[in-house]
Order: C-alpha cells, then sequence, then structure tokens
C-alpha cells in the first residue's frame, strides 16, 4: 500500500515520482528528508528513517560527450529497504542499494551497496560495524 493510518511524515519532506513508491505499515520519514523515487522505491514494515536522510534512485550518465552531464540519460536502479529498520540522521541512499531486515544505518553514512540483514553499517562509503 501506500501510506496508512501509522505512517508519520515530518514538514519539509520532498517526495518526487510517489507513483513509484511503495511503503509498508509504521513507516514515519522525519524532517527535511528527500525521496526520488523515479527508479523505484520499495520500504518494509516499521522502518522509520531520521531527518534530513536522502533516497535517490538513480544518477545522471555522461556517456554522450555532446551534452552536458545533467541533460544525458539518467540510470534508474531500485531502492529496496526492508522490514525493520531504522535509518539515522542524515543517511544518503544510493541507487540499487537493498538493505537487509533489522538493520541499522548510523547517522551521516552514505550507503552505495547493498547492506546485510542484522546489522550495523556506518560511514562513506558505509561498511558493516557489527550484527545485532
Amino acid at each position: 500500500g501506500r501510506f496508512n493510518k501509522n505512517s508519520y511524515i515530518g514538514t519539509h519532506v520532498v517526495l518526487k515520482n510517489i507513483k513509484h513508491m511503495r511503503v509498508g505499515e509504521n513507516f514515519s520519514l522525519h524532517d527535511f528528508c528527500y525521496v526520488d523515487a523515479v527508479g523505484g522505491v520499495t520500504i518494509g514494515k516499521n522502518v522509520s528513517i531520521a531527518h534530513g536522510s536522502s533516497l535517490i534512485s538513480f544518477n545522471h550518465g555522461w556517456d554522450d560527450v555532446s551534452l552536458p552531464i545533467k541533460y544525458n540519460d539518467i540510470n534508474q536502479a531500485p531502492i529496496i529497504i526492508e522490514d525493520d529498520v531504522w535509518i539515522g540522521c542524515g543517511v544518503r541512499i544510493m541507487p540499487g542499494v537493498t538493505i537487509g531486515r533489522r538493520s541499522i544505518i548510523a547517522a551521516g553514512s552514505v550507503v552505495v551497496r547493498d547492506v546485510p540483514g542484522n546489522t550495523v553499517v556506518g560511514g562513506i562509503p558505509a561498511r558493516v560495524i557489527k550484527s545485532i
């Protein structure tokens, strides 16, 4: 489904291409978050995304040298966040990433590769810190 009665969307949140976004029950997206779901964003149940985080499901290409990069084709790749995930403040989740269930993404992390379930990850780029 879309957003249900247990969903929370904070203030100053930007949701682009929302028709490609699916969220589970008990979802919260806090203040100043930015989501562009053009490449697809799927979020499971009991997921909380803290303030100032971004989910970007595409990258700009740069292969056509006759055009500025901003006018090159975009490369879409879905973001999948499984159930029971906590994403700390200021996190960036890049295209093509799957975050496994019951994981924690430390504040300020940049997630560029898949995150195994039952782990804490952090850093730039995000790496496994420990299992939980």
